[in-house]
């Protein structure tokens, strides 16, 4: 069973690159390619850079955010509403939001060093871009 069926399997560790494809952010994240672009519909904070063709390549803060939507959604039982509305709740106090990236670094890697991947010592959180309210459209905007 692979970690994108298995919403519960640990997760790999994050590579020390800076720039990330989409189906590597899959196997990191453990969901599918096609989940991570629904998300980005629906999470107004998901934007990875577009180059080339459209073709999308997230940094690392956007695969920390992809893993915390992911624990939101699937570990915690938010919904994507319920899950939009936490990350607008943490974006609006960046302390909360770094304590809250690190809390889920440090079991990450946690669970990692039990099984013999990574030491402790060499996974390190970075916080997430301050998230403000979306903008709302009105009909008259989307013309």
């Amino acid at each position: 069973m692979d970690i994108a069926t298995d919403p519960l399997a640990p997760l790999p560790a994050i590579p020390a690159k800076r720039y990330f494809t989409i189906g590597e952010v899959a196997e990191l994240c453990g969901v599918k390619s096609y989940v991570l672009r629904y998300w980005e519909q629906e999470f107004t904070q998901l934007r990875p850079m577009k180059r080339r063709g459209n073709r999308r390549y997230y940094q690392h803060h956007e695969v920390l955010l992809i893993r915390r939507i992911r624990d939101l959604l699937y570990e915690q039982g938010f919904t994507i509403s319920g899950a939009r509305n936490r990350l607008t709740e943490l974006g609006l106090s960046e302390a909360e939001a770094q304590a809250h990236a690190e809390h889920l670094a440090r079991d990450h890697a946690a669970a990692q060093s039990e099984s013999g991947l990574i030491s402790q010592q060499s996974f390190t959180a970075e916080p997430l871009p301050t998230l403000g309210p979306a903008p709302r459209l009105n009909r008259s905007d989307t013309n």
